[in-house]
């Protein structure tokens, strides 16, 4: 079996019953068993809305976005989820600032679950630049079962990576690409 990628760094045995399921063909019907339909957030402005409902019920004190986007650009095995970007820029004598967000297009056709726990963790970057435990808290706070859902993003980016699309809508769009 050649390396899961996504899941270097988890133990050993976890890796294995990953390793399993792919090889017995029953990590599809596992993910969907747990997460059976993707979100519906699909369009930039879906995901602005979703992000700023997120952002207002937990980091209302935090700095304004002013751009939520899912990127196409965003290179999941080699970069990020999501990208978090201050930009800081002198007009005239005043130093203006932007908070953008940016998603990696492949999360358009994922579950709630997974879109919430990267929307959190970008947004978490407005208030804590390092992932210490501060942040890690903050995720937590914003999303109590972050951690829970970062593993099975990882098993869901690793069945994208050796099975290919989860959903029909994700299978039609990957024929698209094509």
């Amino acid at each position: 079996m050649t390396s899961l990628t996504y899941l270097a760094g988890y133990p050993v045995q976890l890796i294995e019953q990953i390793e399993h399921l792919l090889v017995s063909r029953k990590l599809s019907a596992v993910l969907l068993k747990k997460y059976p339909h993707p979100h519906a957030y699909r369009s930039d402005d879906a995901l602005y809305h979703f992000t700023l409902a997120l952002k207002k019920a937990n980091l209302r004190q935090s700095p304004p976005l002013s751009k939520i986007i899912y990127d196409d650009k965003i290179d999941v095995i080699y970069h990020a989820l999501g990208l978090h970007t201050h930009i800081s820029r002198v007009q005239g004598n005043k130093l203006k600032a932007k908070n953008e967000i940016r998603i990696g297009s492949v999360f358009k056709h994922a579950p709630i679950e997974f879109l919430t726990m990267i929307v959190v963790h970008e947004l978490a970057h407005l208030r804590e630049k390092q992932h210490n435990k501060a942040f890690y808290n903050l995720c937590e706070y914003m999303e109590p079962e972050y951690h829970h859902y970062e593993l099975d993003l990882r098993v869901y980016l690793t069945h994208l990576e050796h099975i290919g699309p989860l959903y029909s809508s994700q299978l039609h769009d990957h024929r698209l690409e094509s």
